[in-house]
């Protein structure tokens, strides 16, 4: 007998239908936690990431939790019945700019990185709930000409490969259409 999958990843573009797809995989859990891992919304100094987040909030069924933090790891350890992380890729920009300014030498933070890193997949692996992470795919992207975009390419890709390895099932979603790996 096969065991349940209960970690996900869903990688997809930029507005390729991924995140839908993971609330619709969730859709019928009793109890969800929304992950918004970045910066908390601030409509004063960044009016659109909070009108971005309002609308997704208003896409979601209402029993749904919402948190907005970069501590994975801490949500996934106190254990809600599931759990939906969306985006990893902004969970990386945040983590780097929590460790310094992108244009510091990579070696600077990168222990850090990687510390924080392991720290959520550790987390991720041994939480016992549903857990669905959304990522954007970074692997078959244009890179970015300039060096933190070559940066956050590099690091969300291996973030990526981590996660994925430590998940049941990693799922790409193409112009809304899903396909299990």
């Amino acid at each position: 007998m096969t065991s349940p999958v209960r970690h996900i990843l869903v990688t997809g573009g930029v507005r390729s239908g991924k995140s839908a797809y993971a609330e619709a995989r969730l859709a019928a859990e009793p109890a969800v936690t929304y992950v918004a891992p970045g910066p908390v919304a601030d409509p004063q100094t960044d009016p659109e990431w909070a009108a971005r987040i309002a609308r997704h909030q208003l896409r979601r069924p209402a029993h749904w939790t919402t948190r907005e933090t970069d501590d994975l790891a801490a949500v996934l350890e106190s254990a809600p019945p599931a759990v939906m992380i969306d985006c990893l890729g902004t969970w990386v920009t945040a983590t780097i700019d929590a460790l310094g300014t992108w244009d510091e030498p990579l070696e600077h933070w990168q222990g850090d990185f990687e510390e924080r890193v392991a720290t959520f997949v550790a987390a991720w692996r041994s939480y016992r709930g549903l857990a669905v992470a959304v990522t954007n795919e970074v692997g078959w992207g244009l890179v970015s000409e300039h060096r933190s975009g070559r940066v956050f390419t590099d690091l969300l890709g291996r973030v990526n490969q981590q996660v994925a390895a430590a998940s049941d099932e990693v799922v790409l979603v193409v112009a809304g259409r899903a396909l299990v790996l």
